[in-house]
């Protein structure tokens, strides 16, 4: 808002010169959404332990600790993650960019379907809220409107492909199925960061080191020369994505504050579902779905740790982990709680060196 505004006065006052920079707007969005998670956040946790007095109901078949050191915490924190990113973004990005309102739909979306699986956790006081059914049809429809709309706006020779890291000719066909290649991934992306918000601050900073990896490939392939230098395939347009992903990466921060161990709030369903979505949409417009699957390779861990265990159950009657997902069957072993989540997170930078390394190998 604040580009569209200001930056077309720029010949007339030349310290409005700034607002065409991107990187000043992708820095100013990271602060922005930074201070208002900081501001709005206690009001908006003493409103949600309040309101649902019991918390966020605990898994009963869960690690037994965390019926004493969970019990009465609230959730719905994803919240403050989306009204900081949501505004964030609204005051610092181009609204003529066709990505940004492809990417918001999808986070908003998915944002609206995990906060209705919270309230009827909360409201019915169990863990079990909107079936998987459901979910996966919601997330299915808006995942293939957005992926329609991505085929749109993406250039006609990258439309219905996927590249391939380290090789700089190589895309995979898809034709018309494209759209539903894409719907896998945001619905992909979505669930597994959903599967992985089980320890206090355990998603949260993964996700932030993805969507900090994921700014600076937006950045790159928005800009002909560096993607030109790089051999990236160059897709006008989704540089201006990189103040999405500064947004989130302030309002992750804002929401660590609250969320680090002990946690105040739970991002929940709500924060979960919306910001991998938001990860998932941002990958397919920059062509990069399978680095997403590398530097988030934490998160596809812990949902493989899943299947593996659901399908390996219902085959033999026994189990590989001795709880699913992975972070849990740590706990089980006597891992404490932040001795996991610390070592996840240095896993998750170790996998970003690596998702970043793709864009130099080539």
């Amino acid at each position: 808002m604040i580009y569209n505004l200001l930056a077309p006065l720029a010949e007339d006052f030349i310290l409005f010169n700034l607002f065409r920079y991107l990187t000043f707007r992708a820095g100013a969005a990271c602060i922005t959404a930074l201070v208002m998670s900081l501001v709005i956040g206690p009001g908006l946790i003493r409103y949600l332990r309040q309101w649902q007095k019991g918390g966020q109901p605990i898994r009963e078949d869960g690690p037994q600790s965390h019926l004493l050191t969970k019990k009465g915490t609230p959730t719905m924190g994803g919240l403050l993650i989306l009204i900081a990113l949501i505004a964030s973004t609204l005051i610092w990005a181009d609204l003529r960019n066709g990505y940004v309102w492809a990417v918001l739909v999808v986070t908003v979306a998915y944002g609206a379907l995990g906060f209705a699986d919270d309230w009827l956790k909360v409201t019915k006081r169990n863990t079990k809220g909107v079936s998987g059914r459901q979910k996966l049809l919601v997330q299915g429809g808006f995942g293939l409107l957005v992926g329609l709309w991505m085929m749109w706006l993406l250039p006609s020779q990258l439309a219905t492909t996927m590249a391939v890291p380290f090789f700089k000719e190589v895309l995979i066909p898809f034709s018309l199925l494209f759209p539903l290649v894409a719907m896998l991934v945001m619905m992909g992306a979505s669930n597994a960061v959903n599967l992985t918000d089980g320890l206090d601050g355990l998603a949260i900073v993964p996700v932030m080191i993805a969507a900090g990896v994921f700014a600076l490939i937006a950045y790159l392939v928005g800009n002909r020369v560096f993607a030109d230098y790089l051999q990236l395939h160059f897709v006008p347009g989704t540089g201006e994505l990189t103040v999405f992903l500064s947004a989130l990466v302030g309002a992750g921060l804002g929401f660590l504050w609250f969320n680090a161990p002990p946690a105040r709030v739970f991002m929940g369903d709500t924060g979960s579902l919306s910001i991998g979505g938001a990860l998932g949409a941002v990958a397919v417009a920059t062509k990069h779905e399978i680095v997403l699957a590398i530097v988030g390779g934490l998160f596809v861990v812990e949902t493989l740790s899943v299947v593996i265990q659901v399908f390996w159950f219902k085959r033999t009657g026994r189990r590989v982990f001795l709880m699913a997902p992975l972070h849990h069957h740590f706990e089980k072993k006597g891992w404490a709680e932040p001795t996991i989540v610390i070592r996840f997170w240095i896993i998750a930078m170790i996998l970003a060196l690596v998702g970043l390394s793709t864009l130099k190998i080539r």
